[in-house]
């Protein structure tokens, strides 16, 4: 059977080896195997038997703690961009679909004249550091495509997002949690449909946030694969 023996070895040793999003990793090994498998071939008809054949396609392709470092960046990078364009889309949306439901809120804007004068400056410092984590996520994003170039570790780029959103985590539950003190409730709110919505889908959109932080986080926790001497 083509592709049984060396080949399969090498493909599950660097398999294990790699650490990172599922879909990325799975296209990596498959490009390493159908490369290693047309060299084999390739030398196979130039009169190696198979095994033989296989064993030096491996050998010229590498070992695995060669090519292993530079496979495990790409999926650094594949990770960071993940979370990036994550944060960059939804962190935005979700300050405009909270500011959408405010205005449009039936009692709006008399439910809010009896809030203290603190209310206004904190709902407008979270809009603000929501997006500048937005922002953030954008430079992000940008640094790890067309800007790899100027980036030597790309893997602290995705570590500092991971950090970012988990550091950012009990300072928007902190602003939160004043915000609906500061405005009790408000009344009325827990039946409106819209903002009922708003809110599931802003809980979607944060759990994905902090998911994709976790495996950024738990990703970059042990470093780069070391390349073997």
């Amino acid at each position: 059977m083509a592709g049984s023996g060396v080949i399969d070895d090498y493909v599950t040793g660097l398999s294990r080896t790699l650490r990172g999003p599922r879909g990325p990793r799975l296209d990596m090994i498959a490009e390493a195997r159908d490369s290693l498998l047309d060299t084999a071939e390739a030398l196979e008809g130039d009169g190696l038997g198979r095994e033989e054949a296989e064993r030096t396609a491996v050998e010229e392709f590498g070992t695995i703690g060669e090519i292993a470092p530079g496979y495990q960046e790409e999926l650094f990078i594949a990770a960071g961009r993940r979370l990036a364009a994550v944060l960059f889309l939804t962190v935005p949306l979700t300050t405009v679909m909270w500011s959408v439901i405010w205005k449009i809120f039936p009692t709006a804007p008399t439910a809010y004249e009896t809030t203290p004068g603190w209310f206004v400056p904190v709902a407008r410092g979270l809009d603000i550091l929501q997006m500048l984590i937005g922002v953030l996520g954008g430079v992000a994003l940008f640094a790890l495509g067309r800007g790899l170039r100027r980036i030597r570790r790309p893997r602290l780029v995705t570590r500092f997002l991971g950090l970012l959103v988990w550091a950012m985590l009990p300072v928007m539950l902190a602003l939160t949690g004043a915000l609906m003190f500061g405005s009790s409730g408000p009344a009325g709110f827990d039946d409106y449909l819209p903002g009922v919505g708003v809110a599931l889908v802003s809980l979607l959109l944060w759990g994905l946030q902090l998911y994709g932080a976790f495996k950024c986080l738990s990703l970059t926790r042990r470093g780069p694969v070391p390349a073997c001497s």
